[in-house]
């Protein structure tokens, strides 16, 4: 069973899309998983040995592959969730050889797994920025706490 997202399709990646630098093509993905209601992250990166230029960059959906598991189970902690569950959906950018543009060389849309719904895409790891106010309240609040427990007088 394979879940296709659902967006927009003047957003959704197509094979031979150029883009001017890396960085552009990699917001492009994001961009579309945001909008799709699912996570990224970045993966293998490959560079032309002649001048050490990024020749090929891996984009995969953050529950692509399986977890490695610990060599000793007793040094664990703290078990951890099941995160990846070897989904497919991926984006492949190319460096293009006369250019210095990249180009979308392949791409995998299906994923192995449900998509976030739309209550639970506040949880999601993007949509998880701290504003600048909340960093500050939140430093104050550490200064208060180590106040308490350090009195200085």
């Amino acid at each position: 069973n394979e879940w296709i997202p659902s967006c927009p399709t003047q957003l959704k990646p197509v094979v031979g899309i150029e883009f001017d630098t890396l960085q552009q093509g990699i917001s492009f993905y994001k961009n579309y998983a945001r909008v799709s209601d699912f996570d990224t992250r970045l993966y293998s990166t490959k560079k032309r040995k002649s001048d050490g230029k990024i020749s090929l960059k891996y984009c995969l959906c953050n529950k692509e592959g399986f977890r490695e598991t610990p060599r000793l189970q007793s040094i664990c902690k703290k078990k951890r969730p099941i995160t990846r569950m070897g989904c497919n959906a991926r984006i492949t950018l190319k460096l293009i050889n006369d250019q210095d543009n990249y180009i979308i060389f392949s791409f995998h849309e299906g994923h192995t797994h449900p998509l976030t719904t739309p209550n639970s895409a506040h949880h999601s790891k993007q949509s998880r920025k701290l504003t600048l106010a909340h960093k500050n309240t939140s430093w104050i609040i550490v200064v208060q706490i180590l106040e308490l427990l350090n009195p200085t007088d």
